[in-house]
């Protein structure tokens, strides 16, 4: 939620960027970023155990950081050039959804958590809470950005893949687990953000769902559905 405050400032600043590569499909820019995030995934699944692998932690977070940047130009791209559709902003959300359940994934197999029923209940939470703004949008037309956003989310994806990646090339020892009984797990910067993820997306979707109850139940009394089967009214 504290990213996504930032969008605007954001986009006030790309527009030297904006005016440079005018040329650009904005559909373009969402299709590149998709291998750019999948290859970060694959990276930080395989990595090897010992300073080798940090480094392809730090190599998954900068692709997870390039994938972003691109991420956040398609929408930019096609405001400017008034080439905004629907089929963009839907391309646009199922690609975040792969890669964030991707990048969950790929964490949990890694050899230094080798734990799928954590990245897949992580990834599970995050899209539940992903769906819960999408839902609130196409019920009552305004998207619901609250609780732990995707933008925060990934920021703490990439600090804890670069730490990951620090002391991994540093031959830091990770020894502690978790506490039962998830005791099984070891305690390491990637697990931590496995667990701060399932519980952020937990958190989001309730936070969600209580706030668009709000809207949608105040929708329902200002601005009734059409009842089909109602009388139709005497005159």
């Amino acid at each position: 939620m504290v990213l996504e405050q930032l969008r605007k400032s954001w986009e006030k600043s790309l527009d030297p960027i904006l005016e440079k590569y005018d040329w650009i499909s904005p559909s373009t820019i969402t299709w590149i970023a998709l291998p750019i995030g999948l290859l970060a995934a694959i990276l930080s699944w395989f990595a090897p155990m010992g300073a080798e692998g940090g480094w392809w932690f730090i190599g998954s977070a900068a692709l997870i950081g390039i994938a972003m940047i691109f991420d956040g130009l398609d929408g930019p791209i096609a405001r400017k050039k008034g080439m905004v559709t629907r089929w963009g902003d839907y391309l646009d959300h199922t690609f975040d959804r792969i890669l964030d359940a991707a990048w969950l994934i790929g964490l949990s197999a890694s050899a230094y958590v080798d734990n799928f029923a954590l990245g897949f209940a992580a990834a599970f939470f995050t899209l539940l809470g992903s769906y819960m703004g999408t839902q609130a949008q196409a019920v009552s037309g305004t998207r619901n950005y609250g609780g732990f956003s995707r933008a925060d989310r990934t920021i703490l994806i990439i600090l804890m893949l670069t730490i990951m990646g620090v002391v991994t090339i540093a031959d830091y020892p990770f020894n502690d687990r978790f506490f039962a009984p998830f005791d099984t797990i070891a305690l390491n910067p990637l697990s931590v953000i496995l667990f701060v993820s399932l519980l952020g997306g937990l958190w989001t979707f309730f936070l969600r769902f209580f706030q668009a109850q709000n809207v949608i139940q105040s929708m329902d009394v200002n601005h009734p559905l059409p009842q089909p089967n109602a009388a139709p009214e005497e005159e």
